[in-house]
């Protein structure tokens, strides 16, 4: 076993081969005295190479990438790695688990939590964990996340936060290539000061690649294909993955699409139920409506009619009818 921070690996990162088993999390709960929260990882080693982190489950009810890297856990063996492929298929066990945004202990969302705190609640300590110990020296992480429960993407789309580096190194923008999901989406964040696993890629020297598959609460064959096929074809790509893993081909070729972080959302400004006035996938204009909020509990009262400030396609929109002040209704993006 490897130890770092309070958490114990059942496994050793340093070590060649296939490894498989849990990060132990010690959580003392009155079911359990002595217990541990049990985080799947593998591990699979072979000589000098790219290291990669493999995740899913960060968001827990986010099922695609999970089902993709259960699977790749299975399939890969030494022989067909060079460097190194670590997996978290899921990352935030206690939110995976529960099938949940965020974890049922403390409510800790971990795509806002790194760098984490080694001393802090269970989400924290999850995520110091990763970013500093198995994320470490690391060249290049995947982070496989979705619509989740409240959000639905019509097609499957890589996001690079505009103005990390890589994603204006033409090196980079072939490894999108080389994934192949229907869009790239560049969306303006903060590179290596926020809180997402993208940025605790960049402050351990790496690149960092998260999708969004579909959504909704549910898994799609369609879109599960295309980011498995994507993301083996990208690893044969970046060096980190031979053999008959290896696609021959991405499952297509991505359009490279920047995302305002203000004028292509649409959210809720009051509680109701939520008609949306377009599908996923249209193109709309500035101005044209984007839905309406009705007050089925205010008899008489006329439903609120939204816009879209700026044009766009229609990538994903809010799953369920029911809304809140603040809730994400409508996710835009515009070919560059």
């Amino acid at each position: 076993m490897t130890t770092g921070r309070s958490i114990i690996a059942e496994i050793d990162f340093s070590q060649d081969g296939k490894q498989m088993g849990y990060l132990r999390l010690p959580h003392s709960v009155h079911r359990s005295a002595y217990g541990w929260l049990p985080i799947p990882v593998a591990s699979v080693k072979n000589g000098s190479g790219p290291k990669v982190v493999l995740m899913a489950g960060n968001h827990g009810d986010e099922y695609e990438g999970q089902v993709i890297l259960s699977r790749l856990i299975a399939d890969l063996e030494p022989e067909m790695v060079g460097g190194q492929v670590i997996v978290l298929p899921m990352s935030n066990f206690p939110a995976a688990r529960a099938g949940r945004r965020t974890s049922p202990i403390d409510e800790g969302n971990l795509n806002r939590t790194f760098p984490g705190d080694p001393n802090g609640t269970v989400t924290q300590i999850i995520a110091d964990y990763i970013e500093n110990v198995v994320m470490e020296g690391v060249d290049l992480v995947v982070d496989l996340h979705s619509g989740g429960s409240s959000l639905l993407y019509h097609e499957a789309c890589m996001l690079v936060s505009a103005g990390a580096g890589p994603a204006d190194d033409p090196d980079f923008k072939s490894l999108l290539s080389a994934f192949g999901l229907t869009y790239a989406l560049y969306i303006d964040g903060a590179a290596t000061t926020g809180g997402f696993s993208s940025s605790a890629a960049c402050r351990q020297g790496g690149s960092a690649i998260t999708t969004e598959l579909g959504g909704g609460g549910t898994v799609q064959p369609r879109l599960l294909a295309m980011a498995d096929q994507g993301l083996k074809h990208m690893l044969g790509a970046f060096g980190a993955l031979t053999g008959p893993l290896v696609p021959d081909a991405a499952p297509g070729a991505p359009t490279f699409q920047p995302v305002d972080p203000h004028s292509h959302y649409v959210y809720a400004n009051e509680p109701g139920i939520f008609e949306p006035a377009a599908e996923l996938g249209d193109r709309v204009a500035a101005g044209q409506t984007a839905g309406w909020i009705h007050f089925v509990d205010t008899p008489g009262r006329a439903p609120a009619e939204l816009r879209f400030a700026a044009a766009g396609i229609t990538v994903c929109k809010r799953q369920p009818a029911m809304c809140q002040r603040g809730d994400c209704l409508w996710h835009l993006a515009e070919k560059s």
